[in-house]
Parts: C-alpha cells; structure tokens; sequence
C-alpha cells in the first residue's frame, strides 16, 4: 500500500547529549523520502501533534517530532510538561537548537532519506522552527503563527535572549510563512515587520495571511481551528515543500 506508514517513539541524542524522547513517523516504502522535523506547539508534544507527523508520513516524508519539554517534566502527560516549561521561562533557545540538531541527526541514519531536510513549527514551534533555521543547514522552514518572532527587549529572557528576526542574516533557507489576520501574537504588524527584515536581507520567503482565522488555525482539536485556512495551509506546506525538498 503506498500509503503504508509506521509510527513510533524513538530515543534521540539531544543538546548536551542528553537522550529525548521523540516520535517518528515515515512511509514503509523503500524511498527515497524527504526528512521534515515537526516543532510541537506550546500544549506540547501531544497526540495532536503527533497525528502531523504522521500526516507528513502518508505524504512521503520521513518526520521526526522531538519533545523539546521533556527535561522539564520528564514522563509527564503533555499538559503537566507545558506547564513545567512555561513555570521554568520557556524552552531555552539553545537547548532547542541542540535537540533539533540532534533530531537532524537522527534523521540522516536512515537509509531511506533523500538527503533533504526541512524544519516546521506551530505557535511557539513556530518561532523555534525560524531560530532553528537561522542556525543550523536547512533546505526548507515553514513557520505556522510563530509568536515573538518579533520581539521587544520586555520579550527577552535568560533562556530566550535574542529576536529571531535578529538573526535574519543568517536564515539558511527558503521560508513559508503561515499566518492569521486576527492574531495578536504575531500580529500583523509583526507580520509586515518580518517580511520586510527577509526582503532587506535577500532571503527567499513566501507569506500568506487568512485574514479570518486568528491564532492556531491548524488545531483541529480547539475552537481556533479554521477548516478553509487549514486547508489552504495545508495545500501550500505540500507545494512549499514539494519545491524545496522534492518527493
């Protein structure tokens, strides 16, 4: 069946070495398949998020979700993890490098893998997909309503101390960006100031904003999910990524 998948938690080796759980999905196909690393959003690695990377599976990635949580409540159900990460200041910026670092890693073991790989993220996956990609080699990053993307000097912490759109100069690859017009974080004024920093810097990008959807318009389990948003998304993460990673 071409549409044949498998599903499974796996063990990778994160910032500082440190062993973290993650899920990998990918069709049981013999390739070769693009890689895509899925950042969870805030709620955390659930099995919301779980479900898109296996929804990137039946459409022949292999993809791989870290739990950037797990050292904050190690065993925890996904709801107690986020709370311990928001009570800690949020996932530190390098620690979430590392992990996805190490996920990248993981990936490139397989024999399978085409040798192209991108990154995505949703809600605060979202600005950790463009940090990601503004420091490590990606081929392709898409960011879903990224929060603080845009950020002032009250946004910045210990654990998050610079703007990602400070590092806009070193962005590695094409960007998607997936946005809603009656978000507030980003908003769209972050929007408009993020896409001019790409184009002041040469980067390759692409915006959409749906200008009746708000804030996690993907999430088909809240009441923000927007079903013609998400599914025009959906349709241009398939031909984004399509472009940039083949398959």
């Amino acid at each position: 069946m071409e549409d044949a998948i498998q599903g499974e938690t796996v063990r990778v080796e994160g910032d500082g070495g440190d062993l973290i759980p993650a899920y990998l999905a990918r069709p049981l196909g013999p390739g070769p398949y693009p890689g895509v690393i899925v950042i969870h959003h805030m709620p955390g690695y659930d099995p919301e998020t779980k479900e898109i990377a296996r929804t990137f599976a039946v459409h022949g990635y292999v993809a791989l979700c870290p739990n950037l949580h797990h050292r904050d409540a190690p065993g925890a159900d996904p709801k107690t993890a986020a709370a311990a990460a928001r009570q800690a200041g949020g996932v530190p910026d390098d620690r979430c490098v590392g992990d996805v670092a190490g996920a990248v890693r993981h990936l490139r073991t397989f024999p399978a893998w085409s040798g192209t790989v991108g990154v995505i993220g949703y809600c605060s996956g979202g600005r950790q997909a463009y940090l990601s990609a503004c420091r490590l080699p990606f081929d392709a990053a898409v960011d879903c309503y990224g929060g603080r993307v845009v950020a002032g000097p009250d946004d910045l912490s210990e654990r998050q101390p610079v703007a990602p759109i400070d590092l806009t100069p070193n962005l590695s690859c094409p960007l998607l960006g997936l946005f809603g017009g009656q978000d507030t974080n980003p908003s769209p004024e972050h929007v408009q100031a993020l896409d001019a920093a790409l184009a002041q810097h040469g980067k390759p990008h692409e915006f959409h904003t749906y200008p009746d959807a708000g804030h996690a318009f993907f999430s088909v389990d809240r009441p923000n999910f927007n079903v013609a948003a998400a599914q025009d998304g959906w349709q241009r993460i398939w031909d984004f990524f399509a472009t940039h990673l083949g398959g």
